[in-house]
């Protein structure tokens, strides 16, 4: 299929961030590498794979403002009032670069994860851990092995940094073909990457499963575990999280971010666990924690706290989950059972003409195109806005 390149900053001007760029700013930025060109297919799409691509929204000229922004999975609820808080009571400070106050955090982290600092690296973000370590990885080439349809931020970095990518189809059960994954690496494997729970199908791998896996293949290849939706597992930390490895210092790398259970998306924190060896490896080309905002710091502190609040997300995300899922299957749909704080489903319509029309019931949603289908991804966000979405699905999917 013919592909074109197009500069990113002239294709946003050109009317993306009008009514269908709500939707499409989630996806089109990979931190480190923003300013590189975008690939788009004949029919104006992104194609990650042959069998894996994104719709992206026609283009239209008025502004929306959408009533339920369901298409970046963040969480509606938060940040925790603690850390609202805790922010506005150092906001005053925002002039001041963080050092003491970094460390603070990292010493908090270590103590959560059973780890010690020196097992920590900071971020803005998860996605900034990822990025880094593929810049790190694949700059003199080599691949990456990772289930195919996955998140993409790591891959595509990987990708720019001039490496490749091992596409691994997930099982007809949505978990990671662990076998064909092993099977898959060779001399030019650089790194095997797993997002668990995945993204963008919210399913989860067995965690006994996974960690006898992360356990042996580590003795040959790292292996970096993405678990930025854990968190909305009432066990998640305790049973599916692969941090334990690290402390057996395995060569494994744990990414986990603020910006879910947490609701901080916009404060912009993340860490990564790995073993010391690795992190050095990592931090030779950057400074992760220069990325944290002052602010931001307090309210991360603040937020490791209010268990409270994280209890209530959780529980809220699963209530908005299980409405969707019972009002879908209901509707006619088949959803695929969810561990996060999102949802996919196949629709019978083509993905741009079901953005567009989503788009005009001012509810955001995504599309994507894999195993033969045509997905709509749908966040979690309040019951309110969930009854809005299923309500425009309704009238859209007729």
């Amino acid at each position: 299929m013919k592909t074109t390149t197009v500069n990113r900053r002239e294709w946003l001007k050109k009317g993306m961030l009008t009514a269908a760029g709500v939707m499409a700013a989630p996806y089109l930025s990979h931190g480190a590498f923003s300013s590189r060109p975008i690939t788009i297919d004949a029919e104006g799409n992104i194609p990650y794979t042959p069998f894996f691509k994104e719709y992206l929204p026609y283009n239209v000229t008025n502004s929306v403002d959408l009533a339920a922004k369901l298409n970046a999975n963040e969480n509606p609820y938060g940040p925790s009032p603690m850390a609202v808080e805790a922010l506005q009571k150092v906001a005053y400070k925002g002039n001041r670069y963080a050092w003491q106050e970094l460390f603070d955090l990292m010493d908090k982290i270590a103590k959560y994860e059973g780890l010690e600092s020196k097992n920590i690296i900071m971020g803005p973000g998860s996605s900034d851990i990822l990025e880094k370590t593929a810049m790190v990885f694949f700059k003199d080439g080599g691949n990456v092995v990772s289930a195919d349809p996955s998140y993409m931020s790591l891959i595509k970095v990987a990708q720019a940094t001039g490496g490749t990518w091992k596409a691994i189809p997930l099982k007809d059960d949505w978990s990671h073909d662990l076998d064909a994954m092993e099977k898959a690496i060779d001399a030019d494997t650089k790194l095997v990457y797993i997002c668990n729970p995945n993204n963008p199908t919210g399913t989860i791998t067995d965690s006994k499963k996974l960690m006898d896996f992360c356990s042996r293949v580590s003795e040959k290849v790292p292996v970096f575990v993405d678990e930025a939706y854990l968190g909305f597992l009432e066990d998640g930390h305790k049973v599916h999280s692969m941090a334990p490895l690290v402390k057996e210092g395995k060569n494994v790398i744990v990414a986990r971010t603020f910006s879910k259970i947490h609701g901080m998306a916009g404060l912009r924190v993340g860490y990564g666990l790995a073993t010391p060896e690795t992190l050095a490896r990592i931090e030779k080309i950057t400074r992760g924690g220069m990325g944290i905002s002052f602010t931001s710091i307090f309210a991360a502190l603040a937020s490791m706290d209010d268990i409270e609040f994280q209890k209530k997300s959780r529980d809220l995300n699963t209530a908005s989950r299980k409405y969707v899922f019972e009002a879908l299957k209901e509707m006619g749909h088949k959803p695929v059972e969810s561990y996060t704080s999102f949802m996919i489903f196949p629709i019978e319509m083509e993905g741009k003409a079901f953005l567009e029309k989503m788009t005009a019931e001012k509810v955001g949603v995504r599309a994507f195109e894999f195993m033969d289908k045509t997905w709509c991804r749908v966040s979690m966000g309040t019951m309110d806005e969930m009854k809005l979405f299923t309500a425009a699905l309704d009238k859209v999917l007729v």
